[in-house]
């Protein structure tokens, strides 16, 4: 039977019959669907960001093949003697893996379950920290106790934190909202669980770490609404915080002095001795680099060159061009992250919203930090480039960031549509 015989009418005559085509298949007019007994077909609207996922996939591949041309001369050094020049290449793999199982994992989670747990979260972060600390549980590495031994692959109790700060920091601004204004009952108690995790992370130390948390923790306040006034008290104490801590300890002020003059000769060869050789490496590059797998730097003159350096090893073998590139792709991560939680806001989802930008203040507050210490803008820090550094924690937990604020963004697009979450 055809269309006209089953409803007893007929196409109308001229351009009305086109609209009308057009307005039931691109399900314009609800009602005019339901009069012609056509049934509405699914929104055009993507279920997800598909640029972004995009983005952060060529970051991980960029990782896992830069880790490969980083580490592939380190079996030359007695510390790394007994590994052969595949060895990190197949751990970054596996941990690439592992983070996009995660990842798909956590996806999959609503972001109100995020909320309900966020303190659990938090103090389960907090106790990990303290662990790392115990004698014999902690694993220490360059004098620093960062890593709890899991068997395979090590544990970092402060990638973690930083996942769990910034849902806590966001579940804390919206139960906390009335009080926002007050010192006491808003400013107060989120600055003594931050102030806590700082603690701990300094007796690893890993000052890095402590002031990306602390950078996440006042984002999400100063998004969340905190009074001015507080969150300028909270800024003069971090930086006096920072400086206190600067000044205190002798070998910091020795980085800080070296971190001015590089290439004076008593840091040149002692504090210095990255910053010199990361310089090189970028010099060396110019503007297209030195080709893939071209480094010299990488040839066990430039430490730490598969995790907190391995930007210089890009700089060198792919130029000026392709830092240029890495910078955009975390550029255009950063923007969605605040795009999404515009819409989330816009939305009235406060707690989705702030978890959103937090995601972007992390993402966006290390990549400045490692860069920043790879060209020599910031005194030499241990924080390793999000998604293209080699290390387990720092894979998994930022593709389980990665994960969360794609969740914002397909519960954003459902409720878009006229679904629910």
């Amino acid at each position: 039977m055809s269309w006209s015989e089953r409803f007893g009418s007929r196409e109308p005559s001229g351009g009305n019959g086109a609209a009308a085509r057009t307005s039931t298949r691109t399900g314009g007019s609800g009602l005019a669907s339901a009069v012609n007994g056509v049934r509405p077909l699914r929104s055009r609207m993507l279920d997800y960001d598909h640029s972004l996922l995009w983005v952060v996939v060529a970051l991980l591949g960029l990782g896992v093949v830069m880790v490969y041309s980083a580490s592939i001369a380190m079996p030359d050094s007695p510390k790394y003697a007994s590994y052969r020049d595949w060895a990190f290449l197949v751990r970054q793999l596996i941990f690439v893996l592992m983070g996009a199982a995660v990842g798909v994992a956590s996806f999959r989670i609503p972001i109100s379950t995020w909320d309900k747990y966020a303190p659990k979260l938090f103090l389960i972060s907090l106790v990990a920290l303290v662990i790392v600390l115990i004698p014999h549980i902690g694993k220490g590495v360059n004098g620093a106790r960062r890593w709890i031994p899991l068997g395979i692959t090590n544990m970092q109790p402060s990638e973690i934190m930083k996942l769990a700060v910034t849902i806590y920091a966001a579940n804390y601004t919206v139960r906390k909202q009335e009080y926002m204004h007050s010192f006491a009952k808003g400013f107060l108690p989120m600055a003594v669980a931050v102030g806590l995790v700082g603690m701990l992370l300094l007796l690893e130390p890993d000052m890095g770490a402590f002031m990306v948390i602390a950078a996440i923790a006042m984002g999400v306040l100063f998004l969340g609404g905190v009074n001015g006034k507080l969150f300028g008290g909270l800024v003069a104490t971090a930086v006096g915080t920072f400086t206190l801590l600067v000044w205190a300890s002798p070998w910091r002020r020795e980085r800080i002095f070296a971190y001015l003059d590089p290439w004076d000769d008593r840091y040149a060869q002692g504090k210095a001795y990255q910053l010199t050789h990361s310089l090189i490496a970028f010099g060396r590059g110019e503007w297209f680099g030195v080709g893939l797998g071209g480094s010299v730097e990488k040839l066990n003159y430039l430490p730490e060159a598969h995790t907190d350096f391995i930007l210089a090893v890009i700089g060198e073998e792919l130029g000026f061009v392709g830092v240029l590139v890495v910078i955009l792709m975390f550029y255009w991560i950063v923007r969605r992250s605040f795009e999404i939680g515009r819409q989330a806001l816009a939305l009235d989802r406060t707690f989705a919203g702030l978890v959103a930008k937090g995601v972007g203040i992390w993402f966006g507050a290390q990549t400045f930090i490692n860069m920043g210490v790879n060209l020599g803008l910031l005194p030499t820090k241990g924080l390793t480039l999000p998604l293209v550094s080699y290390g387990g924690s720092g894979i998994l937990l930022n593709c389980v960031a990665i994960a969360v604020l794609m969740r914002v963004d397909y519960e954003n697009r459902v409720l878009m549509r006229g679904g629910k979450v």
